[in-house]
């Protein structure tokens, strides 16, 4: 029963592999449009609503009342190969439109203001197709997280200012499939559910010494995603097997890490900005994830016992960012960026849900005034996770056999477009 096991162990890891790509992950960080077009920089700038999320301390410095909404497409292509050989497998086409918006207000001389954002940090869909070696790991996956985020900034001078927001996990769901090999057919089953209420902060200071230098500091903290009282449904067992599907509920907690993020911003002239972000996640504080089963609210068998503890042995990762915007006159924007990954996860420790490693990334974007007030955004993003190959010694030597040995290859295209309107 040890791969009944291994659909619940994945769980854990979309909730918390799949993150806001500031390390690894399914997910991309996508703060907003103007700040993807420019490789996801904005930590050490002021110049969008979005700063709430990237950097609170440097809403205070913004000029102008505004709204600012934004919404992507995520396209994943994702190639595995077995590594006992065989043809290439290919997950199915799925798309996931991850949605920003932020609004800030307060007095335009003032040194206060506040905001509200609503972003969705965490959020995806795998589907393998049918007959894919990892099917008894893995078939289909589907995530979904809703942050909101109120937040308030003070500018104590001229040159800094400070800010804070409280994040809130306000929904979130998971749904997990996998086949299940018995005595003479295959059968299923699904784990489902949905996390409770969760709360973290988010702060930052913003400091801008000169009209060409700009440094932001911001913490995000960790946001333990608590599933209760979660679904667990089999579809076919055999009669000799039933006795070992007792449980139909699950709980879990699992740890959305802190991250701590650095951004310088550079002006050379009134026409060209330039940002540097480094981003660090605490993914070290994920080593296992532990499922257990209930029913009637009294511990229950699924599979071989009444829980089931998974390793993870994740690493801190570091995310670099570099983008630059060029304005070649008062209503048009051009921006291009670049962006390194780097994955938190170990050889031998690579899942389907999962399928992660270093990534480069590329973006470019544009943005239009269509009036003094009101103005249009787009963006795209491309992600090439470099191919990783587990073996079966790797899987065997860590003891992580609850996972499939291959070679996996994915990029990710992610085109957008925003709205933004200043008063």
């Amino acid at each position: 029963m040890m791969m009944i096991k291994n659909l619940l162990f994945a769980g854990g890891a979309v909730l918390v592999g799949a993150s806001s790509a500031h390390a690894g992950g399914f997910q991309v960080y996508l703060p907003s449009q103007q700040s993807i077009g420019m490789g996801g920089v904005g930590v050490g700038l002021s110049m969008e609503q979005a700063a709430q999320f990237m950097n609170p301390g440097a809403m205070a410095m913004l000029r102008q009342n505004g709204v600012q909404l934004g919404v992507s497409a995520t396209f994943a292509r994702l190639a595995f190969r077995p590594a006992a050989g065989g043809p290439q497998r290919q997950l199915e086409n799925t798309t996931v439109t991850p949605f920003n918006v932020y609004a800030s207000f307060g007095p335009k001389e003032g040194k206060f203001r506040a905001g509200i954002s609503i972003y969705t940090p965490y959020g995806s869909t795998l589907k393998y197709k049918n007959g894919w070696e990892g099917r008894f790991a893995l078939t289909e996956i589907t995530l979904r997280a809703i942050y909101v985020q109120p937040t308030v900034s003070y500018a104590i001078t001229d040159q800094l200012s400070v800010g804070a927001g409280l994040m809130i996990l306000a929904a979130g769901s998971v749904n997990l499939q996998r086949a299940i090999a018995l005595p003479s057919a295959e059968g299923s089953i699904e784990l489902d559910g949905k996390t409770k209420t969760g709360f973290g902060v988010n702060a930052g200071i913003f400091f801008k010494p000169s009209d060409k230098l700009s440094v932001g500091l911001s913490y995000r903290s960790k946001i333990d995603a608590t599933v209760e009282d979660g679904d667990v449904t089999v579809v076919n067992p055999t009669a000799a097997l039933q006795s070992r599907f007792v449980g139909n509920k699950f709980k879990a907690t699992l740890p959305l890490p802190a991250t701590f993020n650095v951004g310088v911003g550079i002006m050379p002239t009134d026409k060209l900005t330039i940002g540097f972000d480094v981003n660090f996640t605490q993914w070290s504080e994920y080593r296992a994830l532990r499922f257990d089963f209930t029913k009637d609210g009294q511990p229950a068998q699924v599979g071989t016992g009444t829980f089931s503890e998974s390793k993870r042995a994740y690493e801190d990762a570091l995310t670099f960012r570099l983008g630059g915007q060029y304005k070649p006159s008062d209503k048009l924007a051009l921006r291009l960026g670049a962006g390194y990954d780097m994955s938190p996860v170990k050889d031998g420790y690579v899942t389907p849900e999962t399928p992660d490693n270093n990534r480069l990334i590329g973006t470019a974007g544009v943005g239009y005034n269509i009036t003094e007030n009101f103005g249009v955004d787009a963006s795209f993003m491309f992600q090439a996770i470099l191919k990783r190959t587990q073996t079966e010694d790797d899987l065997l030597n860590n003891g992580t056999t609850d996972r499939v040995a291959g070679t996996y290859r994915t990029n990710i295209s992610i085109p957008g477009i925003g709205l933004r309107y200043n008063f």
